[in-house]
C-alpha cells in the first residue's frame, strides 16, 4: 500500500504541527531550494551540483545556454526567494504557517496568470515538476471523462524520461517529492491504466520529424475509441528538439469527430509558445503542462498544470479519489476554489517547490517586462547568428528545424532550441563521447588543452548547454545530439532602453555563443575528453 492510502482515514490532520513547519523555514536557503522534489534535485556531495549541473546558489561566472534542460539560478531570482521566505516568516507571526503559506500560493497563481495574460477563470495547480503535473493531469482527466482513459503520448521519444511511467499511472521515481518511498514503475493506486506511445522521429535515415504525425495521431485515437475507451491525448508544444505535434488542423478534426471522448493535455513544459497560443489552447478546453524552469530559466524544478474553468467544474462530481494521488500533492497545491478536493489532502507546505516558483516568477516577470518588439528582435537575431555559426563549423551538423502550421506564436515563431550532432572526419562521434563533451563544457578544461593561451582561455570558460538527447531507431546505431538554447534570461539581460547599449548586449551574447562553439571544437579536435558512462549526462 502506498503512503497516501494510509492517510485516507484522517485527511484533515495537521500532521506535525505548525511550530515544526515554522522551524523548517529557518533551514539555509540553498537547502530549501533543493528540497521538496524527487532525487533529480539532489546535490552531488563533491561538486555540489544536481543532475543537471546546476548549483543551488547563483554562479554568475557560468554561461547559461541550457534552458531546454535547466539553468543556474540568477542573483535576482535568488534574492526574490530570500525575500519571500523572510516575508512568510513575518506573516507566520500572525497566522498559522499553513494559512499564511496557502494565501501566498494563491497570490502566486494570480501573479502567474497576470504574467501570462490568462483569465481569472483559468486555475493553476502547482507541483514540484512537470512530471508530477502529468500525474495531476491524469487524475483530473479521469474525473472529466468519467472513466479511466487510455493515455496517448505524442512524441514519446521527445518528452521527459518519466512520461513513460506517468502516462500509465505509474511512479516515475523511487521517492516522491513529498518524501514517500515508492517502487519505481509500480502502479499509483487508483491511477494505473493503459498507454500508447507515438514517437516523432522519422524512421528514415537522418534526423527529422515524421511526416505522418497527424495521421498516426488520428489512427491511434480512432482505434482506441473504437475499443470503447476514452482518450487522454498528450500533445507536444514543444519537444526536447523544439518540435510541435500534431497540427492545429489535426486537433480540429479530433474535436469534430470525437467530442467529449478525448481530453487533450498540452506538454508545454518548455514554455516556448506565445501567450496568444497558450490562451487558445485553454479556450479549446485543453489542460496545459508548463514549467518555470525551462525557457524562463527558473531553478529546476517548478511545475504547473493550467486548467480551464469548464474542466475544474467536473471535480464537483468526483465521488472517490485515487488514493495514490495523495503521495503527489498537498492541500496548498490545489486552487482555493476547489474546496471539496482540497479538504481531502494534508496541509503540508512544500517550501522547496514554493521557493523555486518564487524564483521562476521573478524570471517570468522580468521577461515580460521587456517590450514585445525587442523580445522578438533579439530572438530573431540570436537565431540567425546561431544558425550561421553552426553551419560554418566543420565539427557540427545542425538538426533542421521543423515548422508546424497553426496558431499565431508571436516571438516564438523563431527557433529557440538548436540541436546539433558532433562530427569528427565528417562522421558522428559516439554517444559516449557526446556525453563526455557535454560534461566537459561545464568544467574548466584549461589544463586538458594543449594549445595557445587563447585556446586555453576558451577552454577555461564554464558553459551549460542542453543535455544530450538520445535518438534511437530499430536496427540502427543510437545517435545523440547536443542543444544550444536561447532562454528568457538572455533576452532580459540584453534589454536596455538605450538602443546602442542593447545592440552591444546582443553582440556580446553572440560572441559568447561563438566562444561556446569554439570550445566544443577544441574538445573534439584535441581529444581532451574521456568517454564515461553513456547514461550519465543524458536528458533525465
Amino acid at each position: 500500500m502506498s503512503a497516501g492510502a494510509s492517510r485516507l482515514s484522517d485527511p484533515d490532520r495537521a500532521s506535525d504541527g505548525s511550530r515544526y513547519r515554522l522551524r523548517d523555514l529557518f533551514t539555509p536557503l540553498d537547502t530549501l531550494l533543493v528540497s521538496g522534489g524527487d532525487p533529480r534535485l539532489a546535490l552531488d556531495p563533491t561538486d555540489r551540483v544536481n543532475g543537471y549541473g546546476c548549483a543551488a546558489s547563483p554562479e554568475p561566472e557560468i554561461w547559461n545556454f541550457a534552458s531546454s534542460t535547466a539553468s543556474t539560478i540568477s542573483q535576482a531570482a535568488y534574492d526574490r526567494a530570500a525575500l519571500a521566505r523572510e516575508e512568510l516568516m513575518h506573516k507566520c507571526l500572525f497566522d498559522e504557517v499553513e494559512i499564511a503559506f496557502d494565501a501566498r500560493c494563491e497570490d502566486m497563481r494570480d501573479e502567474l496568470r497576470g504574467h501570462l495574460q490568462l483569465q481569472p477563470r483559468v486555475d493553476v495547480v502547482f507541483s514540484p515538476s512537470g512530471t508530477d503535473s502529468q500525474l495531476h493531469a491524469l487524475f483530473l482527466a479521469r474525473a472529466v471523462l468519467r472513466a479511466p482513459p487510455v493515455s496517448i503520448v505524442v512524441g514519446a521519444d521527445q518528452t521527459g524520461s518519466g512520461t513513460i511511467h506517468t502516462a500509465r499511472g505509474h511512479h516515475f521515481s523511487s521517492m516522491t517529492a513529498s518524501g514517500f518511498a515508492v517502487r519505481k514503475d509500480g502502479a499509483v493506486a487508483g491511477l494505473a491504466g493503459a498507454s500508447l506511445a507515438l514517437p516523432l522521429l522519422e524512421t528514415a535515415p537522418g534526423i527529422a520529424m515524421r511526416a505522418d504525425a497527424d495521421a498516426a495521431v488520428l489512427h491511434a485515437v480512432e482505434t482506441t475509441i473504437a475499443q470503447g475507451a476514452p482518450v487522454l491525448l498528450q500533445i507536444l508544444d514543444a519537444s526536447k528538439l523544439g518540435w510541435r505535434a500534431p497540427s492545429a488542423a489535426c486537433l480540429d478534426e479530433i474535436a469534430r469527430r470525437w467530442p467529449r471522448k478525448v481530453q487533450i493535455v498540452v506538454d508545454a513544459c518548455q514554455a516556448r509558445l506565445g501567450r496568444r497560443r497558450l490562451r487558445s489552447y485553454l479556450d479549446r478546453g485543453y489542460m496545459v503542462l508548463m514549467s518555470g524552469s525551462k525557457f524562463f530559466g527558473g531553478p529546476a524544478f517548478s511545475g504547473a498544470l493550467l486548467v480551464p474553468k469548464g474542466l475544474s467544474r467536473s471535480l464537483d462530481r468526483v465521488e472517490g479519489i485515487a488514493p495514490g494521488i495523495f503521495d503527489y500533492a498537498g492541500r496548498c497545491d490545489w486552487p482555493m476554489g476547489w474546496t471539496a478536493l482540497r479538504s481531502r489532502f494534508d496541509r503540508r507546505p512544500n517550501f522547496g517547490q514554493w521557493l523555486r516558483w518564487e524564483a521562476a516568477l521573478a524570471e517570468i516577470g522580468s521577461y515580460y517586462a521587456v517590450p514585445g518588439a525587442f523580445r522578438a528582435r533579439v530572438l530573431a537575431e540570436l537565431a540567425a547568428g546561431i544558425d550561421s555559426m553552426i553551419a560554418l563549423s566543420p565539427s557540427l551538423r545542425a538538426v533542421p528545424a521543423t515548422r508546424t502550421a497553426g496558431m499565431d506564436d508571436e516571438e516564438f515563431a523563431q527557433t529557440t532550441i538548436f540541436p546539433f550532432m558532433l562530427l569528427r572526419g565528417g562522421k558522428p562521434v559516439s554517444t559516449a563521447e557526446t556525453s563526455a563533451v557535454h560534461r566537459a563544457m561545464a568544467r574548466d578544461m584549461n589544463e586538458e588543452i594543449n594549445g595557445s593561451a587563447a585556446d586555453r582561455q576558451i577552454a577555461a570558460q564554464r558553459c551549460l548547454i542542453g543535455q544530450p538527447v538520445r535518438l534511437e531507431r530499430q536496427d540502427e546505431a543510437t545517435q545523440a545530439v547536443l542543444r544550444l538554447c536561447v532562454g528568457a534570461r538572455l533576452v532580459t539581460e540584453a534589454w536596455s532602453p538605450d538602443t546602442a547599449e542593447a545592440q552591444r548586449n546582443v553582440q556580446r551574447l553572440l560572441d559568447r555563443i561563438a566562444h561556446v562553439l569554439v570550445k566544443i571544437e577544441l574538445l573534439l579536435d584535441r581529444g581532451a575528453v574521456a568517454a564515461g558512462p553513456v547514461n550519465s549526462a543524458f536528458e533525465v
